[in-house]
């Protein structure tokens, strides 16, 4: 569809591709969202299609930094307003009451399964829990016990099979204190009838769950967290904008968010470390990027080799163009903390969360990080979803009315003018009072471990 003309010269905007407003000489760099995405490899003519055979990054190695802050006035918000959730034993506050089976190791995915379908409990396989050294088994260690403590979970299950690297008694001295009524234990290898245990204990927390009711939570206890996948060229025009402003919302009424995916913060990190509230933050920050790019070097891999091919067929054409897209998500607020793989969000505000830019790993590490939710922008669409209601928001129409089992909110009428952040907020706070979203009609939930290291 042939949506805009320049000088009799036909654009096509509706496929989120670029086209030139004027000559653009080789060299030259190309500006968007007011910021350089790439350099221009050869000349380009007015109304040229610009994309990978005439754009090439600007990108190479690291970077020197400076703490030169720059803040936005996003004042908070005195509200009333409230959400229904459950309040816990702790203080601590859920959007879900349901019962979690969280595995200590691959091995028994299978016994977590069966148990799930026979009480209706939540399963999340993973291979994970044994074989792994270093700081792969205290990630995996780490990202569980954020499962276990997450408060959408009323009861959990932890299932183990005896012999791993992360049994149960190891597993224990990293989850610290727990309630015992809350979370129960089995070691598979211990129990002659492993199923009739399971479903036995699985019980036992359905009973201790249904004591828990809906009851008014300030919106300041929400906890949001913030990812895309499988964007194009509309996801920093139309959904991350609007999810940055719903998050400046959230945090204006004193709630928290959580943006993560740091690979596509190179290009753009600039503009996050501006808004570091304290050169200790501002520190925190230079070494998250620093370090994910010491990752990859590492592995004597190239820094910049994103993005994707369905991100490149969506019209995004270096890492520059989708990190100033991506850290959109993030809004304006400042930034108060950095997180490392399995810390829990504590402070109110935009927090950073370590972690690559893999779907399942992002919404894994983000629910470990005690996010209720996850706000997942897409313009090529996935079905993938977390343990924790993941609204999926598309950034174009087309996706929304062809993948409307996968959709749970349209961003394209911004293109319109429409700037609908108060519908996105009403939305999200009708997911905190129960309202289910498509990953969770589908029963599509799972989860991804980041690993970096030797398997035995």
């Amino acid at each position: 569809m042939l949506i805009n003309k320049l000088d009799n010269v036909d654009i096509n905007l509706a496929d989120g591709h670029k086209y030139a407003l004027r000559d653009i000489k080789c060299g030259e760099d190309i500006i968007k969202y007011g910021n350089p995405i790439g350099h221009a490899v050869a000349d380009i003519k007015k109304g040229e299609h610009v994309h990978t055979h005439n754009v090439k990054t600007n990108l190479s190695g690291n970077l020197e930094y400076s703490y030169e802050p720059k803040f936005y006035d996003t004042p908070a918000v005195p509200t009333d307003r409230t959400f229904m959730g459950y309040v816990r034993e702790n203080g601590d506050v859920g959007i879900r009451n349901e019962i979690w089976i969280v595995n200590t190791v691959g091995c028994v995915n299978k016994i977590s399964q069966k148990l799930a379908e026979l009480t209706g409990a939540r399963y999340f396989p993973h291979p994970f829990g044994c074989s792994q050294l270093g700081d792969d088994q205290t990630i995996t260690q780490k990202v569980l016990r954020g499962m276990v403590n997450h408060p959408n979970a009323a009861g959990v299950l932890v299932l183990g099979l005896g012999c791993e690297n992360n049994n149960i008694d190891v597993f224990k001295k990293v989850l610290g204190e727990y309630n015992p009524n809350r979370v129960k234990f089995l070691n598979t290898q211990d129990a002659d009838d492993d199923i009739a245990a399971g479903v036995e204990l699985i019980n036992e927390l359905k009973e201790y769950a249904s004591k828990f009711e809906r009851t008014p939570v300030p919106v300041s206890r929400l906890r949001i967290g913030l990812k895309c996948g499988g964007s194009d060229g509309y996801s920093g025009i139309t959904a991350n904008p609007l999810v940055g402003r719903l998050s400046d919302k959230v945090i204006s009424h004193g709630g928290s968010c959580v943006l993560t995916e740091v690979p596509e913060m190179f290009g753009a990190e600039h503009l996050l470390m501006q808004r570091c509230e304290s050169p200790e933050v501002f520190e925190k920050t230079v070494k998250l990027i620093n370090d994910f790019k010491d990752y990859y070097t590492r592995h004597n891999q190239v820094i910049y080799e994103n993005p994707s091919p369905g991100n490149k067929k969506g019209g995004i054409t270096t890492l520059e163009e989708k990190s100033l897209g991506c850290v959109q998500k993030g809004g304006l607020s400042k930034v108060v903390d950095v997180l490392d793989y399995g810390d829990v969000l504590t402070k109110n505000g935009l927090s950073l969360l370590n972690g690559p830019g893999n779907d399942i790993v992002a919404i894994t590490n983000l629910m470990a990080a005690g996010v209720h939710m996850i706000l997942f922008t897409t313009g090529r669409g996935t079905p993938v979803g977390a343990p924790v209601p993941t609204v999926k928001i598309a950034t174009n129409h087309s996706l929304a009315e062809r993948k409307s089992g996968w959709i749970d909110f349209d961003a394209s009428p911004t293109l319109d003018g429409n700037p609908l952040t108060d519908e996105l907020f009403d939305f999200v706070v009708s997911v905190a009072d129960g309202k289910e979203t498509k990953n969770e009609i589908n029963n599509y939930r799972e989860i991804s471990i980041f690993k970096d290291g030797v398997t035995l």
